[in-house]
């Protein structure tokens, strides 16, 4: 195998497929980067067993070659030596040609580098996905439903199902829910032409949140594709390839109120702000605790208390406020991650209680819910 390559654009495809890879892997061939040269281009794949990301250079792309394959050919090199050659090369120029017993030598300018490969025949398969089940999706869309629902997932190995995502299609649209049991985030994405030969399957958030890394701003489509075991996303030059978490995903719907006693409009940037800074006094031992409370008028209050520290009292006005009175204690970083995720926008927070679950939408979008559980302060 021989050819030869620019260099920024072999660093975006190992960007890209180092995602994948893991220093703490059981298997040994999986440390390294599988490179495959073909007349149409370089495809590079990166996998830790769980994640496995292609990306694909092609020869050329708008006129500007970007690839001479002489020979065509495979190898597997050791990722992080690999990745680290590249990124200090001093030209653009890169040459790469494996001779026998997969000595492989990679040259820049001056530099000369002399790495020992391995057999690519040991690298793992691609997994299988089946076409059937596709379902197409803007990139830009895909990263804000990925922004809107992963930071929502569980952290404890303890209920595995929790760590992911949950997709399900359903007459309304692609329905991604995450909770870890104190909270909720809930996308509704109206799609078109949804298969009707997969009901439900629960993405890793680990998977998604390296997925989002690498989807671009752009709207160009990304197709998915899911399976019992799999899912794969992908992209005009991407293929990135994740095993689903196996376990029944439980019915969030009867967490969701269906009647309020207290709803309050909002601005959702102003209490961000107020949160954030109320939280600098709440007492960490009492999980970073804040207090809620409506006043007469057209106000609210935001407040914590810490007796080791201090206390602090925030008076918002609000856009609207209407039902019964409320005093109401949550975690600050729930609460600001789920207002993060609406991204500044106005919001609607409607109560049950001070010891039921709230929601909070956007004014503007119904397809978006967070719901928090409060917690107990007294």
């Amino acid at each position: 195998m021989k050819f030869s390559i620019l260099r920024d654009q072999l660093l975006n495809g190992l960007n890209d497929v180092m995602k994948a890879v893991s220093s703490k892997t059981t298997i040994p061939i999986l440390t390294g980067i599988k490179i495959d040269a073909a007349e149409d281009g370089i495809r590079l794949t990166g996998s830790d067993a769980d994640i496995t990301i292609q990306t694909f250079i092609p020869v050329e792309k708008d006129g500007e070659q970007l690839i001479s394959i002489t020979t065509t050919g495979s190898i597997v090199l050791q990722a992080r030596m690999f990745n680290e050659i590249v990124r200090k090369l001093p030209t653009n120029e890169v040459e790469i040609e494996v001779s026998d017993q997969y000595q492989t030598r990679i040259q820049s300018g001056k530099s000369d580098f002399h790495l020992i490969g391995l057999e690519p025949n040991e690298y793992p398969m691609l997994p299988e996905v089946s076409e059937e089940t596709q379902i197409t999706i803007p990139g830009d869309l895909l990263r804000s439903v990925i922004r809107e629902t992963v930071f929502a997932v569980s952290t404890s190995e303890s209920r595995p199902v929790l760590t992911g995502v949950n997709w399900q299609v359903k007459e309304e649209g692609l329905v991604c829910v995450a909770t870890d049991s104190h909270r909720l985030a809930r996308r509704i994405v109206a799609l078109e032409n949804l298969p009707t030969n997969v009901e439900s399957v629960v993405i890793p958030g680990k998977s998604l949140t390296e997925l989002s890394k690498i989807l671009s701003d752009a709207s160009s489509p990304v197709n998915i594709y899911m399976t019992n075991q799999q899912v794969l996303f992908k992209t005009e030059d991407v293929l990135f390839f994740s095993r689903l978490l196996e376990g029944n995903y439980p019915d969030t719907n009867r967490l969701i109120p269906d009647s309020y006693q207290t709803t309050v409009k909002i601005n959702g940037k102003e209490l961000l702000q107020a949160i954030d800074r109320a939280s600098l006094l709440a007492r960490e031992e009492r999980n970073n605790v804040v207090r809620f409370s409506t006043l007469s008028g057209e106000s609210i209050e935001i407040s914590s208390n810490s007796p080791e520290i201090g206390k602090v009292e925030e008076e918002i006005h609000v856009q609207e406020l209407s039902g019964e009175e409320l005093r109401i204690s949550f975690s600050a970083k729930y609460m600001m991650d789920a207002l993060k995720s609406l991204d500044g926008q106005d919001v609607i927070i409607q109560f049950t209680g001070a010891m039921r679950p709230f929601i909070i939408r956007s004014i503007h979008d119904n397809s978006i819910l967070q719901l928090i559980l409060p917690v107990r302060t007294y």
